[in-house]
């Protein structure tokens, strides 16, 4: 876990929780290898609801959200705003099964803060979660960020769409979860421009920084379009199913889970 979490504190936050969590990991840009010394901090993860708050006239919170502030490391009073978000189990393995590439990262995040044997579980189950339609999640995504890019020129908006490219790539060539940039550079030299580590420390340098200067917007417009076309290259020849196998497998955890609950 990079030098700038606390896991001791990230934990303790983890086990306040109303319900317990069956799991914890850190997401954002301390996942995708590009925090800056100010960076929130991106808890997400699952939750376990009571049969009690499932089958009766009260609903429990299938998503729950919590912020709190922490100091800032420049000591700006006004602190900076982290936040956890946890889906009930049920929802959280529901959008798994939807080539819903957001939740596959945030499963298989290496920077755990807190775990039980279920998380170690769809942990194992997850190879089976993955499709070559998960291309489609990391296309849409590249092309919001890609928009606010082009509106605002800051950093943090250009970096994802590279970031989320390269994994998607990555994902329909090799079935594996990569969700760090400076790492998928390095794996794909073909395909990352040779500028991204430059804009990886720029904005581990200023949170909030401008592109301006760093690469001409013509130039990152046509490295993205060239991307998107890898990407599309990359899922048409996937030997990745089309269809997710772990359907069953998840039901069963999560009896075993609802039942362990109770």
């Amino acid at each position: 876990m990079p030098l700038d979490l606390d896991r001791e504190a990230l934990a303790g936050i983890a086990a306040a929780q109303p319900d317990p969590l069956v799991f914890a990991t850190v997401s954002g840009a301390h996942l995708y290898g590009f925090p800056s010394r100010d960076s929130d901090i991106d808890l997400r993860g699952a939750h376990l609801l009571p049969l009690s708050e499932l089958v009766g006239l009260r609903e429990g919170e299938q998503t729950r959200v919590r912020i709190w502030t922490a100091d800032a490391p420049d000591g700006d009073p006004a602190g900076v705003e982290n936040d956890l978000v946890t889906h009930d189990l049920g929802k959280f393995v529901r959008l798994l099964l939807r080539r819903n590439g957001y939740v596959l990262e945030q499963l298989l995040s290496p920077l755990v803060v807190h775990t039980i044997p279920a998380h170690a579980e769809l942990v194992e189950l997850a190879p089976g979660l993955v499709t070559r339609h998960h291309a489609h999640h990391y296309a849409g995504f590249a092309r919001t960020q890609t928009r606010l890019y082009e509106r605002t020129g800051e950093l943090k908006p250009l970096l994802y769409p590279f970031r989320v490219l390269l994994t998607g790539i990555y994902l329909m060539r090799s079935g594996e979860v990569v969700a760090d940039l400076p790492a998928l550079a390095a794996i794909c030299p073909a395909e990352a421009p040779a500028y991204v580590p430059d804009l990886v420390a720029a904005k581990r340098e200023a949170e909030h920084g401008s592109a301006h200067g760093l690469v001409a917007p013509t130039v990152a417009g046509t490295d993205i379009v060239r991307l998107h076309a890898a990407l599309d290259a990359a899922q048409a020849v996937s030997a990745l199913p089309a269809r997710p196998s772990g359907h069953d497998a998840l039901h069963d955890l999560l009896v075993r889970a609802r039942l362990s609950r109770a």
